[in-house]
């Protein structure tokens, strides 16, 4: 968990956008803790099942996020540079 500065905080907090990978990353986290104090409000304490859900939508945005943008990026990047791999 990256401790940013508390202006960067309040700054996020109002609506503001990540400007690197640290209040990226914040944001993200600020995010999870609400969904997960909510849940757990609601079923009197936390529970596995409410990490389990928060883990795997964080597992399926990351793997999302690297099969539309990630791997068509690196597909291009292989055309622009050349294949590295000999085995394909």
């Amino acid at each position: 968990m990256p401790y940013i500065s508390q202006e960067a905080r309040d700054r996020l907090g109002s609506g503001g956008v990540p400007e690197h990978a640290g209040e990226l990353n914040y944001a993200l986290t600020r995010v999870v803790d609400e969904y997960l104090a909510r849940a757990a409000k609601q079923d009197g304490r936390t529970r596995y099942a409410h990490l389990n859900e928060a883990i795997g939508v964080l597992e399926c945005a990351k793997l999302e996020l690297y099969r539309r943008v990630a791997a068509p990026y690196e597909d291009t990047k292989i055309d622009e540079a050349g294949e590295v791999y000999t085995v394909i």
